[in-house]
């Protein structure tokens, strides 16, 4: 029977998926990835537009850094490779006819490089005859094939090899595929899907399961729908299947919860890999027709996880770009994803995916986001409004909406909204609108404001240009009321407690002047850390105006700096292209985000924050969208919004320029220590 999607109580890990900022220098798909040493990948052969690459490439998966590293002995794609005794093996493959060869090539010593790292494959062996489309493991000191065709009649037969010479017959696969996505567990092999080599030439749902050590191939369960082309790997002891195509139409609404490329059909320039691209990863004239095959094909961005020890196929995440035809290979607790196909179009995304729990558990509702069991609440500046999403990405609420009572100040520009109140309220500076606003959550009934709607002034009561009001724990409000250059801390009775700063003198000179703040969080010891525009200067004060320390950080315009630690800080660079750094109380840089082009080059950044999942949440103001990236790999790992397109609809946004994170119980992690 299929397997099921949920009911699972082994609590398998989500994955945490992410596209890379880096790409490769042109796009590839059908290639062969294998482990290389420390941060390496290895990408041998390939499709790269009509052209069988013959190259051997080494990537190093922490920079996008690719080089030339040797040559096949005749270009390949779609060969099946593996790592056996410490060498690279390829298996048959299209040359671009089908072949039999297999060739051999040494793994790549580590602190090699140049010439000296250059080598050449041999041709090692032969298939027993010719084979692509295959899939090849290794278990134990053995190398299995799996699947494929001679080009134009299956190869059900699974095939055994020691040394890449001679080969056992194993089984055979009860539904002969090519195609198919292949993971090996426990001694037995796990094959997902494949294209049926018939007339029609579909893609198959059924699950197989080889037993090497019994020596048989069973159809153990099904996919939920047929699918072809997709990647498995078996990571940190779990078996995810992501991407492929499917002759079944996927759901998907853009701009919701992965990172887009471009319009369909199209991809966007990258940030490229450093140095010159390589021959091999030239060729422009247009995909061959086989890339498409003879059946309608939607792509697939699901990724599974499989618990072999009761069949049950769970929901676990969502790749950022859907993909069929990549290759895959494993580094310690992350596998990488490379290159692929999105219809007859080859890309250049490299991506990650790791089972991480903080992502959640697959199969439960959520598995796979960024802030999984959590709301997230986005103040969407361009379009007058606040959003607050579940896990699932869903717009759970809306304000102002039909149901909440009018709002006598009216709502525009909200810059910043955070939860008060242990999630019973929300508290909303309007910048533009000059005021600031507690709306009552869920009801929408505003219950207390400061400010005179789009009245700037330095009186009491008035402000001009107000960012990051904040609710303090002893009931006061913190408030940077740029323009006029000073910090207020207000009380309830929208008396004025205490000032940072001197009404109208914009220069960083502490303790009486501060330079245009646009920053006033609080910190865990009840002060607050306040950022200066003018002089990109960092301090922290008390709220009764003492100053404590300061720091200049490298950057042109500082937003809303966060507490990591206790001497630990993050921060937004509000320019083009955007940054995020991690700093200390002494200026020292820990951590810098910045790229310069491609889908991870940010625009006018307003706010960064740490969630409690370990990644960095961010409103990417100027290209309309939020924005969650890895600070381990700088992968994105997940997005809301079209990616320099502003609308109203489903997915979009519109600048967005503030968000807060809601947990079970009224917690706001991002900023505990406020009311």
């Amino acid at each position: 029977m299929p397997a099921s999607a949920a009911g699972d109580s082994r609590a398998v890990p989500a994955a945490e998926s992410g596209l890379l900022p880096w790409r490769l220098a042109a796009p590839v798909s059908r290639a062969v990835v294998l482990p290389g040493s420390g941060s390496n990948l290895t990408i041998l052969g390939g499709l790269n537009g009509n052209t069988s690459a013959p190259g051997v490439f080494s990537l190093d998966s922490s920079a996008g850094t690719l080089s030339s590293i040797g040559q096949l002995a005749a270009g390949l794609h779609d060969a099946a490779g593996t790592v056996l005794e410490g060498r690279y093996f390829l298996f048959g493959g299209g040359s671009p006819a089908t072949v039999a060869t297999v060739q051999a090539f040494a793994s790549p010593v580590p602190g090699a490089a140049g010439a000296a790292a250059r080598a050449a494959a041999s041709v090692v062996g032969s298939l027993p005859q010719p084979r692509s489309d295959a899939a090849a493991v290794t278990i134990d000191n053995t190398a299995y094939v799996v699947g494929g065709y001679d080009g134009s009649r299956p190869d059900p037969e699974v095939l055994a090899t020691t040394n890449g010479t001679s080969f056992d017959d194993v089984a055979a696969l009860p539904v002969p595929v090519r195609y198919p996505a292949v993971a090996a567990q426990g001694g037995k092999i796990y094959v997902f899907g494949g294209q049926a080599i018939t007339a029609a030439a579909s893609p198959v749902d059924d699950i197989q399961m080889v037993d090497t050590q019994a020596r048989k191939a069973t159809v153990v369960g099904h996919l939920p729908f047929p699918v072809a082309g997709a990647t498995a790997v078996s990571v940190a002891g779990h078996i995810y299947v992501a991407g492929g195509v499917s002759s079944v139409a996927q759901p998907a609404v853009t701009g919701v919860g992965t990172t887009q490329l471009g319009p369909p059909g199209t991809t966007n320039p990258g940030a490229g890999a450093s140095g010159a691209v390589p021959d091999a990863y030239v060729s422009p004239g247009p995909p061959p027709a086989r890339l498409t095959g003879t059946v309608a094909s939607t792509a697939i961005g699901t990724i599974w996880a499989y618990d072999p020890s009761n069949g049950k196929l769970l929901q676990a995440g969502q790749l950022q770009v859907p993909v069929s035809h990549a290759s895959a290979a494993v580094l310690g607790n992350t596998a990488w994803i490379v290159g692929g196909e999105v219809g007859s179009a080859q890309e250049s995304v490299v991506q990650m995916l790791k089972p991480d729990t903080a992502f959640g558990t697959a199969g439960a509702s959520g598995a796979g986001s960024p802030y999984f069991g959590d709301q997230l609440l986005v103040a969407d500046r361009g379009n007058n409004r606040l959003l607050l999403f579940d896990d699932t990405n869903h717009v759970v609420w809306t304000y102002p909406s039909t149901s909440s009572p009018p709002d006598p100040l009216g709502f525009y520009f909200p810059d910043d909204a955070f939860f008060v109140n242990h999630g019973s309220a929300i508290i909303s500076n309007q910048e533009e609108n000059e005021t600031i606003v507690e709306i009552g959550y869920p009801s929408g009934k505003i219950v207390w404001s400061y400010g005179h709607p789009k009245q700037a002034g330095t009186a009491p009561g008035y402000l001009h240009e107000p960012d990051d009001a904040y609710l303090l724990k002893n009931g006061q409000i913190s408030v940077a009321d740029a323009q006029n250059c000073r910090v207020l801390v207000l009380n309830q009775n929208g008396t004025v407690a205490g000032q940072i700063g001197t009404t109208g003198r914009c220069v960083h000179h502490p303790p009486t002047s501060i330079g245009s703040p646009n920053g006033d969080t609080p910190l865990a010891n009840g002060n607050l850390l306040v950022s200066e525009i003018n002089g990109s200067w960092i301090s922290e004060w008390t709220t009764a105006g003492q100053f404590v320390w300061t720091t200049h950080v490298p950057i042109s315009y500082p937003s809303d700096p966060q507490q990591l630690g206790s001497d630990l800080y993050l921060v937004a660079d509000y320019a083009t292209p955007g940054a995020l750094l991690e700093f200390d109380r002494a200026g020292n840089v820990s951590y810098r985000y910045q790229v310069s082009s491609g889908p991870g080059e940010l625009n006018h950044p307003s706010l960064a924050e740490m969630l409690p999942s370990g990644v960095i949440m961010i409103n990417d103001d100027y290209a309309n969208r939020m924005l969650a990236i890895d600070p381990a790999t700088g992968a994105l790992v997940w997005q809301y919004g079209i990616t320099d397109a502003a609308g109203t609809a489903p997915g979009m946004l519109n600048t967005p320029d503030g968000f807060d994170v809601l947990a079970p119980g009224g917690a706001t992690p991002t900023h505990p220590a406020t009311g």
